[in-house]
Order: C-alpha cells, then sequence, then structure tokens
C-alpha cells in the first residue's frame, strides 16, 4: 500500500482537503500559475529535488513547442494545421491521464462542468495559437510572448474577479507588455502575424487562468487534468474534422511526442510546487525560454537577434516582479 499511496502522491490525487494546483495547459508558461492555486505542501520540503523538477518540466515543454514547429512545416512531412497539432496533443496526453485513472482508481467528485468547459475552451485556443505561432516565428519570440498571460490575467482579474491591482503590479505589466511591443515592432514593416498570433495565445492563456483560479481548491489535481483533457480532446476533435489529412508515420510519432511530453511537464510542475516554496520554484520556469532557444538553434538553425533578446529579457523582467510583488503579498496576508 505504502508504494501505491507514493504513486498516487506524484498524481497529487490523494491530498487531503487544501488549495488544490491546477494543472498548466497546453502551453501555458509555469510562472502564470496564479498564486491563489499554490498547494500547501504535500512532501517533506526538497528545494534541490524541486529545481530538477522544474528544469525538466520546463524541457519538456518547450520540446512541445519544438515538436509543434516540426508539425506546422515541412520538417516531418506535408505541413500539419494547427488544430490537428492541438487535437494530436489532446488525445495523447488524455490516453496518459486516462491510464493513471485505471491504473491507480482515486476517488473522483463532481466536476464544475461549466468552468471546465470554459477553461478548456480558451486553453485549446490558446495551444492551438501557440502551435501556429511556432511554426511561424523563432520559438524563443513565441515563448516569451507567451509569458505575458500572467500579466493579461491580471488585468482580466480587475473586471471578471473585481480584484484590485497596486501599483506595483501595475509597473509589472507596464514592463511586460513593454517587452512584447519590442518583440511585435507595430507600425513597422517586421510586424509578423506569427507574434501577433503568439500575442493571442497569451490573452487566450490568460482569460484560461481565470478559471482555473475558480477550481483551484474545489478538485484535485488527477481530476482536474483528465477533465480537462477530456473536454479538451472533444473540442479539438469537432475542429480537426475540417482540417484533417491523413499524417505521414513521423508526424503520428511527433503528435504522439507532444502529448507525452505535455503529460509529464504537468506533473513534474505540480511535484516541483510541493517540494518548494512558489517564490524560490518559480524563477526557473524562465528556462523555458532558454531551451526552446537552444531546441530552435540546434535544429532549425534560428538564432535569436539582439531585438529578440531584448524583448524576451523585458518581458521576463516583468513577469518576475510580478511574481515577487504576489510572494510578498501572500507573506503579508
Amino acid at each position: 500500500m505504502r508504494k501505491r499511496r507514493s504513486c498516487a502522491g506524484a498524481w497529487g490525487y490523494d491530498r487531503p482537503a487544501m488549495t488544490a494546483t491546477p494543472p498548466r495547459s497546453a502551453s501555458t508558461p509555469q510562472a502564470a500559475i496564479p498564486p491563489a492555486a499554490i498547494p500547501a505542501p504535500l512532501h517533506r520540503a526538497a528545494p534541490g529535488l524541486a529545481v530538477v523538477l522544474m528544469i525538466c518540466a520546463t524541457a519538456f515543454l518547450a520540446a512541445t513547442t519544438l515538436i509543434a514547429k516540426a508539425l506546422g512545416t515541412d520538417a516531418l512531412g506535408p505541413a500539419l494545421h494547427p488544430m490537428q497539432v492541438s487535437f494530436g496533443r489532446f488525445l495523447f496526453a488524455w490516453l496518459v491521464f486516462a491510464t493513471a485513472i485505471v491504473a491507480l482508481r482515486p476517488v473522483l467528485t463532481r466536476p464544475d462542468y461549466r468552468t471546465h468547459v470554459l477553461r478548456t475552451a480558451c486553453g485549446w485556443g490558446g495551444v492551438t495559437l501557440m502551435f501556429a505561432a511556432a511554426a511561424s516565428i523563432p520559438l524563443s519570440d513565441a515563448t516569451a510572448i507567451s509569458f505575458l498571460n500572467p500579466v493579461l490575467a491580471m488585468i482580466l482579474a480587475i473586471p471578471l474577479l473585481g480584484e484590485k491591482v497596486g501599483p506595483w503590479r501595475w509597473l509589472a505589466a507596464a514592463i511586460a507588455l513593454a517587452g512584447a511591443m519590442i518583440l511585435i515592432r507595430p507600425g513597422t514593416e517586421a510586424v509578423q502575424p506569427g507574434a501577433l498570433l503568439a500575442l493571442g495565445a497569451a490573452l487566450a492563456l490568460g482569460l484560461e487562468l481565470i478559471f482555473m483560479k475558480r477550481l483551484s481548491g474545489r478538485e484535485r489535481p488527477l481530476q482536474i487534468l483528465i477533465v480537462n483533457n477530456s473536454i479538451g480532446l472533444a473540442i479539438a476533435a469537432l475542429a480537426v474534422v475540417w482540417v484533417w489529412q491523413p499524417p505521414a508515420p513521423a508526424q503520428w510519432a511527433g503528435m504522439a511526442g507532444i502529448g507525452l511530453l505535455m503529460a509529464c511537464a504537468q506533473v513534474f510542475f505540480i511535484n516541483a510546487l510541493a517540494r518548494a516554496d512558489t517564490s524560490f520554484i518559480t524563477p526557473f520556469s524562465y528556462l523555458t525560454l532558454v531551451f526552446a532557444a537552444g531546441y530552435d538553434a540546434l535544429l532549425f538553425g534560428v538564432v535569436p537577434t539582439a531585438v529578440s533578446l531584448i524583448g524576451a529579457l523585458t518581458i521576463i523582467a516583468g513577469a518576475a516582479l510580478l511574481a515577487w510583488r504576489e510572494a510578498v503579498n501572500r507573506r503579508n496576508s
């Protein structure tokens, strides 16, 4: 039984009453997890292990965008539509979590289906736009722009959740948005549609975080994962009918890889948060950008420009300031 509980604990479903961590969506960066969603410690503090888990999660997340880029170009065969790539992501991630449900047989409660549907619809839209962006602009740019989603979630929380935002958080938002403008370059001929797609992805994923907040503390992580991926698979299956083309064997393998890597990243991320303070572990999430740039350079020969680096670092500075301020607010509350 001990061995079984240990395995179950890794999935987070046997936690006692606590604030449950809403799992990430297909491409949401780790820094986007709202402060209210951070779980109470389940395991003994193990900062070193938490860092290793977070680094693995960021490497896997960056790899999903790399594979999406390969599928959306002609690297593995005729380019697949982003909606077909996101269908593969949800299909194979669902198989992973469905297998976990059968093997672990957790006690499930009645889900809040309305919130789940709204959250998953935003997540599906966000990941599809992100995969489209990854196929048309450097991965480092797409990943950097996606780090805007906690900032956009903060702004959306004002009208949707009635939250109050202080000057520090507005400053963080202004810095991050300035970084996005550097990358998007509005008003110049250098504006790329892919950057606008990434901005749309960040907006959709920011809205998803609003619904994540509503789920936090109500349902256990494994249940949220399986419900999210089940609804996402249904949405993706309806959408892909209009753009479906028979994938090559290598493309099937790529879609399976995206689903498996995303599932592993979600589990690693949840376990990293359970073993260290969020304020300590969150900065390591920005390694996603490093991995994305490295993968792009190694496999596609794309090297970030000086403008891309400045824009990315500016966005990270704003997101890091927001995360720091949220940590201060939690300590003072």
